[in-house]
């Protein structure tokens, strides 16, 4: 298997797990990150947050790590990556109104390149218009905006990832098995044991 060059775009308070396992997943098969942030470059880093699911009606919010930017945002030429991915938390509501964040996006959608989207990370492909007859799970707070983009909303287990054509969606970071096996399937990475 040939490594594949991977984008994975953050902001401040993208979700600590959703940004860090799939990032720390895909150097561990082999795979080279690229992590970028709008209007930050490499040596940067954004605020994370944690987001748990305690008994109340929505997650909580407690303050995670510093996420490391690797490389400069200004600089992306999506031509030159295999993948995508977007993690969630409330980092997507503002990146969703970066216009080369939704062009990224666009990119990768009609070049049926792999995206892999987690929580709120629906809000940036809903916002790109890329979500047209795709079965997409997400943070169950994002099914409107799922629906609104012509998306068939996945109510799956919160463990759970579901995957159409060249996207590879899930509800939250308790899916990461799921949603992480799943995407390296259609980056045609094997593991073998």
């Amino acid at each position: 298997m040939a490594a594949k060059k991977i984008l994975m775009l953050v902001g401040d308070f993208v979700e600590d797990y959703e940004a860090m396992v799939p990032y720390q997943t895909l150097l561990a098969v082999g795979h080279e990150v690229h992590v970028v942030c709008p209007d930050k470059i490499a040596g940067d880093y954004v605020a994370t947050a944690i987001h748990d699911f305690e008994g109340q009606q929505t997650y909580t919010e407690k303050p995670g790590h510093r996420f490391g930017i690797t490389h400069d945002f200004a600089a992306v030429d999506a031509t030159q990556y295999d993948g995508l991915v977007i993690p969630g938390g409330r980092a997507p509501e503002y990146l969703r109104l970066n216009p080369k964040v939704i062009a990224l996006v666009k990119h990768f959608a009609l070049e049926k390149k792999p995206i892999a989207a987690v929580c709120h990370g629906a809000q940036i492909l809903a916002a790109a218009k890329v979500l047209e007859g795709v079965r997409c799970s997400a943070y169950p707070a994002c099914r409107p905006e799922v629906e609104l983009a012509g998306g068939h909303y996945a109510e799956i287990a919160v463990t759970e990832a579901v995957t159409h054509g060249n996207f590879v969606t899930a509800p939250a970071w308790p899916a990461h098995p799921a949603w992480m096996a799943q995407y390296l399937a259609l980056l045609g990475t094997r593991i073998t044991l």
